[in-house]
């Protein structure tokens, strides 16, 4: 089976990895660290099975478990420290569509995991009612097989982070769409504005990873002094060329490389914002057939950006950004 893991201690993760491991036929496919990153992971790469702790930052297991089965529904067996304990949230969990629970195997000093035969068994239960096993390349090739998803692109410079935010809370979880997002940041602070917005928006956001495709239900967010750009193979990749381009990630290189290689048109937002970044790749987008969107004046912290795209005749429309998720949720979903 190929099996997902859903749990904020590493220890826990390294104990249930190694069981797991130690089974013919089965496979770890991914970790999450909280609920929240467990549904998008679950959309992104639905597992046979997941491993779902039950005590979480940001999203409980239960509570996971629930929009699980509701949007990407696949086995779930509760693993948490203490069934007994936690008697209540295991029964709201199972309530939810929980096949079954079971404590969390313990990883001793030496690197020995003690107490898995509980979790042994129980797997083995689940993969006979499932009746599937892993089969990796596969999956690959499934995987490969998949048309790309609607991808909208975000660009943003100062007043950003809380304009994206207000952007992203609203849209729907359960769509085809990755969202791509360069903000004008530092590389140190990159990892925290992606937790920032995923504890703001309930999101999933992740620094994007060289060499990452945008899949759905991604969120990434640009996250190095070098540009972020999409490549031929529908990648994406950090560069320092062009090195004459003053704000880095530059929001006109970035949308310039999806127009060239994005196999299907999208939705492109540019967002408020100093200077003039976005409104030449903006344009670039909507001629080759985007629907792209400006921040209008009276809601950006500084209106540069959007203006000089609106100028140039590259905005499709003008908006407030308290309007823009349901039109983009509207013309996404279409």
């Amino acid at each position: 089976m190929r099996i997902g893991i859903v749990n904020d201690l590493k220890a826990a993760c390294e104990a249930l990895r190694r069981v797991v491991d130690s089974l013919p036929d089965h496979e770890v496919v991914w970790t999450a660290s909280d609920g929240v990153e467990a549904i998008a992971m679950a959309k992104r790469d639905r597992p046979d099975l997941i491993l779902m702790d039950l005590l979480m930052p940001h999203m409980d297991g239960s509570q996971a478990t629930r929009q699980i089965m509701a949007t990407a529904p696949c086995a779930i067996l509760v693993v948490t420290a203490t069934v007994s304990g936690n008697i209540s949230l295991v029964y709201d969990a199972m309530g939810y569509g929980a096949l079954d629970a079971v404590d969390t195997p313990m990883l001793g000093p030496a690197g020995e995991v003690s107490g898995a035969g509980a979790l042994v068994e129980k797997i083995g239960t689940i993969a006979k009612l499932v009746g599937a096993t892993a089969d990796p390349r596969r999956a690959r090739r499934a995987a490969a097989s998949t048309s790309p998803p609607r991808l909208l692109v975000v660009g943003a410079s100062t007043g950003g982070p809380k304009a994206i935010s207000d952007l992203l809370f609203p849209l729907p979880h359960d769509w085809n769409v990755a969202v791509v997002i360069v903000q004008h940041v530092d590389v140190a602070f990159a990892p925290g504005l992606a937790k920032w917005l995923g504890d703001r928006t309930g999101r999933a956001v992740r620094v994007a990873e060289h060499g990452q495709q945008p899949l759905a239900g991604d969120v990434l967010l640009a996250g190095t002094n070098d540009h972020l750009v999409l490549t031929k193979a529908r990648t994406l990749e950090y560069r320092q060329e062009p090195r004459d381009v003053f704000f880095r990630p530059s929001v006109d290189v970035f949308f310039e490389s999806v127009a060239d290689y994005w196999p299907q048109t999208g939705t492109a937002v540019l967002l408020t914002g100093m200077g003039r970044d976005g409104a030449r790749g903006l344009m670039k987008l909507r001629t080759r057939g985007w629907h792209t969107i400006a921040q209008n004046e009276a809601t950006s912290v500084v209106f540069s950006m959007p203006k000089a795209a609106i100028d140039a005749g590259a905005a499709c429309e003008v908006l407030a950004i308290d309007r823009m998720s349901s039109v983009i949720a509207a013309r996404m979903n279409a």
